[in-house]
């Protein structure tokens, strides 16, 4: 009976004995090591070989001591990048602290395939780029701290795959555009003070303290004293809306009708005298003019070419040929200005849809981004349809000049240009209306998720990049006679085919005074172009040849400098680059690190960047000619774009042909 209770100390004895041996596979050992020996630091942190790893300073283990389950490091002077494929191999991994340290560069992009991580602190670094749709795979988190670094681009609306996340921190930073609607029940912290945000608080977000949207002086809404405004200001009413009728709704109780003085009411009736004065001088000068275009044979039509759709309020029906009556051409004319004045003007496919301009002030609006030439906002109609519409600013072209070129501009329709579907013109407001296309900016791509989790922009997709864009503008020069005038990433947008990458906001120069019309500013402009002088066939071949140089370097030449002191653009970098036999040094890191193997295409690619941004216009290859070039470099390595291998037998205008209009948003 005594050998029991000695036989159950010594297994317990031996247990223990076990478990101080228990050691994390040596796999986490090696990550650790790695992730010191990768990262400068200031303190002394005793990691030794000789002893046990849950030992170590800020290491804990489970309770077992076979896995590594955090890692707190806090202001222990860590300088410089976390390494790839270190931290986030630790796949016990649930707390990882490396605040008040000075780490830049993206958020490293393993970190966001732990799947038991739950607390996130990397606050008070130097952290850049934006915050990638990838951290929707940390499910398990529930406290994440981003706060006072330098990360931007826009804050993710991913976060709301996170349910169990309890606070959410990440003021202090560059972030941009509107506040996702991030709709957590469990979010009890959550702050973004102190960055660059706009538009309006979704009312997910209104219960937290006005503290906590702090330092964003362009955001309103609840909990803010700060009302927001409607994103476009909406068109004087129609003299059946004035009185609260119809579908403008009612006005606010300090706008309504209040008992008039005598005064006041004699005030209105000469005013209202002078107004009927001022109509029949009108009148009668209206019909005169009638009467001198009739003598010479002139015959007004109104235009039906348009699909305009206006407030019930407004005359509707075919107003016909007008006659020399002046009473038929008075009412006539008013019934014609007021159309004008309150319609949404559909072109090209754009008769695919169906809503009035009324059904575009009631929308919701976010901010998708500001341009040289005006504003963009996703607006989402009642009945789910989804548009773009950019706002223009300092619009210089009268309303028939403008009209007629949106006409045209209506009839552009290619598979690699993004095209017009209507526009609005009035005094205060002109605005253009576009299909939504959900999947972004070649810019955002290759500069907004930088190493912080998606995986990087690969070699063929930078090529079919190159290959859309040289399309686009060809297709331009060629079959339109026309300029594009703003080539860039941002305005390349992506699609799930990879070969229809779209050009968007082409052919507008032309609406604004030669002196505002400032197109590629932030080094895609052609070194020719002055403040007085339009884009030209070759300025824009130029600025193909500067995409073609961000596609192979990663560089953006939005950046204030490339070599540190602001006096070197990117395509004189890659110039004085390639001028000393550097070549390797031009491309982007990100793909050698993808192991791509095209060192000859990109070579290729980089020759004819270099050929499209010469300094002389005239040595600038022809739109047509970069496109052979680039096709050529894809078919010399066995490989074919969609439209060469399934536009075999098609004819160009087939091959050519853009994607058609309907209600549904691409």
């Amino acid at each position: 009976m005594m050998a029991a209770p000695a036989l159950r100390r010594l297994l317990l004895l031996t247990l223990a004995i076990a478990l101080c041996a228990a050691e994390p596979p040596q796999q986490e050992r090696s990550v650790l090591q790695a992730f010191l020996a990768g990262t400068p630091h200031e303190r002394v942190l005793g990691w030794n070989a000789s002893t046990p790893v849950c030992s170590w300073v800020g290491v804990t283990c489970d309770a077992a001591n076979v896995t590594v389950v955090a890692l707190r490091l806090p202001g222990v002077g860590l300088i410089g990048r976390v390494p790839q494929g270190t931290v986030g191999r630790l796949r016990g991994l649930r707390v990882l602290s490396l605040r008040s340290n000075r780490l830049f560069g993206a958020i490293p992009t393993d970190l966001f395939s732990l799947p038991e991580l739950r607390s996130l602190f990397l606050q008070g670094n130097l952290f850049s780029g934006a915050i990638p749709p990838d951290v929707a795979k940390l499910t398990a988190l529930e406290h994440l701290a981003l706060s006072n670094n330098n990360l931007s681009g826009t804050i993710p609306f991913a976060f709301n795959s996170l349910t169990g996340l309890r606070s959410l921190r990440l003021d202090g930073n560059l972030f941009s555009g509107s506040l996702p609607s991030i709709s957590l029940k469990d979010l009890a912290i959550f702050n973004v003070s102190y960055n660059q945000l706009n538009g309006s608080i979704p009312s997910s977000l209104s219960h937290f303290s006005p503290e906590s949207f702090a330092g964003n002086p362009r955001l309103c809404g609840k909990p803010l004293d700060r009302p927001c405004e409607p994103f476009f200001a909406s068109p004087a009413p129609s003299p059946g809306h004035q009185n609260g009728g119809g579908r403008g709704g009612s006005l606010p109780v300090s706008e309504k009708k209040k008992k008039l003085s005598g005064a006041a009411v004699a005030a209105i009736a000469v005013g209202a005298g002078a107004a009927a004065l001022l109509a029949l001088v009108l009148l009668v000068l209206c019909t005169a003019a009638s009467r001198r275009r009739a003598a010479n044979g002139e015959v007004r039509k109104v235009p039906t070419t348009s699909r305009g759709l206006t407030p019930p309020s407004t005359a509707s029906g075919d107003l016909g040929d007008l006659t020399s009556s002046s009473k038929e051409i008075g009412a006539a004319s008013a019934a014609a200005a007021a159309a004008e004045r309150s319609r949404l003007v559909f072109v090209g496919k754009g008769a695919g849809y169906s809503f009035d301009l009324e059904d575009l002030l009631r929308a919701s609006a976010e901010v998708l981004g500001k341009g040289s030439v005006g504003t963009s906002y996703k607006a989402v109609l009642e009945e789910g349809v989804t548009v773009v519409v950019k706002r223009l600013k300092e619009v210089e072209a009268a309303r028939r000049e403008f009209a007629a070129h949106l006409e045209a501009l209506g009839k552009v329709e290619h598979r690699n240009l993004l095209p017009v579907r209507g526009y609005y013109f009035s005094k205060d407001e002109k605005l253009l209306v576009f299909d939504y296309v959900t999947t972004g900016s070649l810019s955002a791509m290759l500069h907004g998720n930088r190493g912080s989790g998606r995986t990087p922009m690969d070699w063929d997709a930078r090529m079919r990049a190159a290959l859309s864009a040289a399309r686009g503008v060809a297709h331009l020069h060629t079959a339109h006679s026309l300029v594009h005038g703003n080539v860039k990433s941002s305005n390349l947008l992506l699609r799930p085919d990879p070969d229809a990458a779209a050009l968007s906001d082409y052919c507008l120069h032309q609406l604004f005074a030669a002196l505002t019309a400032r197109p590629n500013v932030g080094g895609y402009r052609a070194p020719e172009l002055v403040d007085t002088r339009r884009p030209t066939f070759k300025s824009d071949v130029y600025s193909l040849g500067v995409l073609f140089l961000e596609l192979l370097t990663g560089k953006s030449p939005a950046s204030a400098s490339l070599d540190g002191d602001g006096a070197v653009d990117l395509a004189r970098w890659v110039q004085s680059v390639v001028r000393e036999e550097w070549t390797a040094e031009v491309f982007d890191v990100e793909l050698v690190q993808l192991g791509e193997s095209m060192e000859e295409e990109m070579v290729a690619l980089l020759q004819v960047a270099m050929a499209c941004v010469a300094t002389v216009p005239d040595a600038r290859p022809d739109t047509a000619d970069v496109v052979k070039m680039i096709e050529e470099i894809c078919s010399g390595h066995g490989r074919t774009t969609t439209e060469e291998s399934e536009g075999r037998g098609a004819s160009e205008e087939e091959r050519s042909r853009g994607t058609p209009a309907a209600g549904v948003t691409p």
